[in-house]
């Protein structure tokens, strides 16, 4: 897609006041993929030469947003956490070309803040945090599962930039199950719900994403039996959180979202005591 209302790119690396029609350019793959008549200058991060993906001292995980899909990917598949299969598991769940997974970054995907992305779910379901800078050279935090408050919605303020998502340790230590479903073989995700069962006190917490229009987390300081993850679900999604577009109907996402609940219960909580 030629962005023809683009007059100007512009290094990141250079700082300039932040004006009306600017926009982040990381891979691009969102930005030329339709129109973006409101765009006038394109502030690329290309060279900001962020590490992609790193272990911290502490043990965290620390994710640059200009990290692709293609990146994060290989760099899991060597990692040895329990909860490293889930990141090829959300990785897949884009369907998309290998093209795409090798210029898509995971920044770009949180702040698209679609209800079906995948690098929502991972993070949100990793209790990740964001890393926030403002122009002015401020820096904020805020958890991935607050980062996105509707389909589309961030609580990113005019110029701000999403500088990283830092996954816990904790978090990496931790047995997750997941479960997906589309209406078509290589469609946008439906329904992605995450359980991740902490390693320390076997909190389980179940994150449901694709379904509604916002990532909606759900704890269980104990082991739940099916009730009481129904009545979780039934009680934590409020009827207008589910989305509603032509990848499927509420009625439905709400369906799926309820048996990939209980789903996700028995592999953590029985089969897990067996």
């Amino acid at each position: 897609m030629d962005l023809n209302t683009v007059v100007e790119l512009r290094d990141a690396r250079r700082r300039e006041t932040w004006r009306p029609g600017d926009a982040w350019l990381g891979g691009g793959t969102y930005l030329f993929s339709e129109p973006q008549p409101h765009i006038r200058r394109l502030v690329d991060l290309g060279r900001m030469g962020w590490e992609p993906v790193r272990m911290t001292a502490a043990g965290d995980l620390e994710i640059a947003a200009t990290c692709t899909i293609a990146q994060l990917s290989r760099f899991a598949r060597g990692a040895d956490w329990p909860a490293a299969p889930l990141f090829e598991q959300c990785c897949r769940a884009f369907l998309a070309s290998w093209k795409i997974w090798n210029m898509a970054t995971v920044g770009g995907n949180l702040c698209n803040g679609l209800p079906a992305g995948p690098m929502i779910s991972l993070t949100a379901a990793l209790d990740g945090v964001c890393t926030l800078l403002s122009q002015a050279g401020e820096v904020r935090e805020v958890p991935v599962k607050d980062f996105v408050t509707g389909a589309g919605v961030k609580v990113l303020r005019p110029g701000e930039l999403l500088r990283s998502i830092t996954v816990p340790a904790r978090a990496l230590a931790s047995r997750t199950a997941f479960r997906q479903a589309s209406l078509y073989g290589l469609g946008r995700s439906g329904a992605l719900l995450i359980g991740a069962r902490d390693p320390i006190d076997g909190e389980l917490a179940l994150t449901i994403t694709a379904s509604t229009v916002r990532p909606i987390q759900l704890r269980f300081a104990v082991p739940p039996n099916a009730e009481a993850v129904r009545e979780a679900v039934a009680y934590g999604v409020r009827p207008d959180e589910y989305f509603d577009d032509i990848h499927g109907l509420p009625a439905w996402r709400r369906h799926m979202t309820h048996r990939f609940a209980e789903e996700i219960r028995r592999e953590l909580v029985e089969e897990a005591g067996r």
